[in-house]
């Protein structure tokens, strides 16, 4: 029997771009999407961290045994979190069978005992601590970890602690000092050797650091050695012991980001590309490879925004890259002889698989089951645009996409042109529904990987040294005029979003240019110099590359910083904001609106008492993506049906 497709298939209804009704609500945001990191592997179990925003954020340690079990580690009163460099990171390690983490709410590391489940203990004092990176050196029965030592009146101090694990009221004893920043504490297989990276003011863990290794003499450590980063010219990237003892590390000091090796008193780059292993250390321990063995790296890369996984051999240089279908992948980790990770794609929230050395892909767990159709997800397209001095710049743009709505013919979409944070950092390609909630309503999207990004190389990266404000705003103009020579987006309804570091360069556009109608700052920075005087250790002296040294080059702070110029600001501007920001003080963004108030130009300023840099919690989630659609429909005459 024939059928007549064109019978089956329904018209898509005409409505204005950005009024579409839409299944994706900010609360499926908050079921669909736990964040997953933060792999290890311990003897025949691996574990991971599961973050709950429907669980007011709390991070679950996971763990899938060798018959397939996965199951939750922790009693629900306890949250495993660090708050060093106040961005944290890996926050846990495991040994005979003895779960080691550290606790959100007190910041002390408790024991587990995962044969003898019960209650955890604490195994570090009460004080001003904050540890992250744990390692457990067993023999010489002690944990060693990244620790941030608070002292009211004073900068905090960071150094490589020692905790003694057989002491009934263990100290936390400095082992590695002198330096004002450390992470990737790792000792080596036989457990001889012990590497670090470390790095000083002014400097980012993005722009040079230093790796050193020492031997481990009992409780001391002798014959310390620097082997990468003498110069200040590189920025190290996750040390790591070798099977056979031999240090590895990624290093950018040929530009790119690649997979390096100490042998024999000398350095050598395992396999030369173009392309990115590393990433910016804004969370301690993140890792991009592993060893199956010896001669095997299980690893991911990045290049022109996409991420790739596949495996290296090590004798022959040569790389074995994987065909699958996932664009996004981090928190490397092998485990019995496999490659595991994190990953995700345009139309598939992040999973847990893995790979075999014949690629072979197992899914091992998805705990983000999406409730809606693909045919409802805008695919990224991976476009590069000229800026100014016809450098290349790189977005992902998105299309409005909705299964039952269309727009008008001689009508083209809104545009939200975002600005990820850091700003040295990146956007990626894998599944967002905080996008995919914009698209879906009728909204284009522009995500911007501007001058400074990360995944680009080195001289991307420094891009932004001296310029920020500038090259990160020109990014967002030209990606604008480009996208609107092309036809794809009307370059008279333009808004431009951002957080953090995104909500300067949001500010900056608004303020500076004229090419945006509306804006929206997430825990965003209107006055520099207010940052530079009041804000955490880890970034106190980031400004000094992105601006210039303060109070030196107080002028250029002035000069850039919106709030000082405020006259320039004349479009409606929404500010959401945490008022336990201790990155991003609440007072920048109560010193804007008044501004804005005073000029009679419509502003909303949507604040979370419980919330610090970013928001965690669903509730918060929910208000905030909400009040940001509501200020839209209000500012553009939308109207969304249901």
């Amino acid at each position: 029997m024939d059928i007549d497709i064109t019978k089956a298939i329904t018209p898509k209804a005409i409505k204005p771009f950005g009024s579409w009704p839409s299944k994706i609500s900010a609360e499926m945001i908050t079921r669909a999407a736990p964040g997953l990191n933060h792999l290890q592997s311990s003897g025949n179990t691996l574990f991971w961290v599961e973050n709950r925003p429907w669980e007011a954020g709390r991070n679950v340690i996971m763990c899938q045994t060798l018959d397939g079990t996965i199951r939750d580690l922790l009693p629900t009163r306890y949250s495993c979190n660090s708050k060093v460099h106040e961005y944290g990171g890996m926050a846990y390690t495991v040994s005979d069978q003895k779960l080691y983490f550290v606790n959100g709410l007190d910041q002390r590391i408790y024991q587990l005992d995962l044969d003898f489940p019960s209650s955890p203990s604490p195994i570090s004092p009460e004080g001003p601590f904050r540890f992250a990176d744990l390692v457990a050196d067993t023999s010489n029965h002690r944990l060693i970890a990244v620790c941030e030592e608070h002292t009211e009146g004073r900068e905090p101090t960071n150094y490589i602690a020692s905790i003694a694990l057989d002491q009934e009221q263990p100290e936390v004893e400095p082992l590695v000092s002198g330096a004002d920043f450390y992470a990737y504490p790792c000792l080596s297989p036989d457990k001889t050797m012990i590497c670090w990276i470390e790095w000083r003011h002014p400097h980012m863990p993005w722009d040079n650091t230093q790796l050193w290794q020492a031997s481990i003499s009992g409780t001391r450590l002798t014959n310390k050695y620097l082997v990468a980063g003498a110069n200040q010219d590189e920025a190290v990237f996750q040390p790591q012991w070798s099977p056979d003892n031999l240090l590895y590390f990624v290093s950018d000091r040929d530009n790119w980001w690649n997979i390096c090796r100490f042998r024999e008193g000398h350095r050598e780059t395992v396999l030369p590309m173009e392309a990115e292993f590393g990433a910016p250390l804004w969370q301690l321990g993140a890792s991009t490879y592993d060893f199956i063995d010896s001669q095997t790296i299980g690893c991911t890369w990045t290049k022109s925004g996409i991420w790739f996984a596949g495996f290296i051999d090590i004798p022959a240089q040569k790389l074995a890259k994987i065909d699958c279908c996932y664009s996004n992948m981090n928190s490397i980790c092998t485990h019995h002889g496999n490659l595991f990770m994190m990953a995700g794609a345009p139309g598939l929230s992040t999973e847990l698989i893995s790979f075999s050395l014949d690629s072979t892909l197992n899914k091992v767990y998805a705990p983000a089951l999406l409730p809606i159709d693909n045919s409802e997800l805008s695919e990224p397209e991976s476009v590069f645009f000229p800026s100014a001095n016809n450098q290349k710049v790189h977005a992902f743009f998105y299309p409005p996409a909705n299964s039952h709505f269309r727009g008008h013919d001689d009508d083209l979409p809104l545009v939200i042109a975002i600005c990820h944070g850091g700003p040295t950092g990146a956007t990626q390609s894998s599944l967002n529904l905080k996008i995919q909630y914009w698209t879906n309503r009728g909204f284009a999207v522009v995500d911007i990987n501007y001058r400074g990004s990360t995944g680009f190389g080195r001289h991307y990266r420094q891009g932004l040294v001296g310029a920020w404000g500038l090259a990160d705003v020109e990014d967002t103009q030209y990606a604008i005029r480009y996208l609107a020579s092309l036809g794809q987006i009307d370059p008279e309804r333009c808004i431009i979003r951002g957080g953090s570091a995104g909500g300067y360069t949001v500010l900056s556009a608004l303020t500076f240019t004229d090419t945006f109608k509306a804006g929206a700052s997430l825990y965003g920075i209107g006055d520099l110099e207010t940052l530079a005087k009041d804000t955490h250790k880890f970034e106190s002296r980031y400004l000094d590359s992105l601006i210039g040294p303060y109070p030196e080059r107080k002028d250029i702070y002035i000069e850039r910083s919106p709030i000082n110029h405020i006259d320039g600001l004349n479009c409606p501007v929404i500010f959401l904001q945490g008022l336990e920001d201790k990155v991003v003080p609440p007072n920048q963004a109560e010193m804007m609106v008044n501004l804005l108030q005073s000029k009679g130009i419509k502003v909303a300023h949507v604040t979370f008492d419980d919330e610090g840099h970013g928001f965690r919690k669903a509730d918060n989630i929910i208000r905030a993506m909400e009040s940001e659609l509501h200020f839209y429909q209000d500012v553009f005459n939308l109207t969304e049906a249901n």
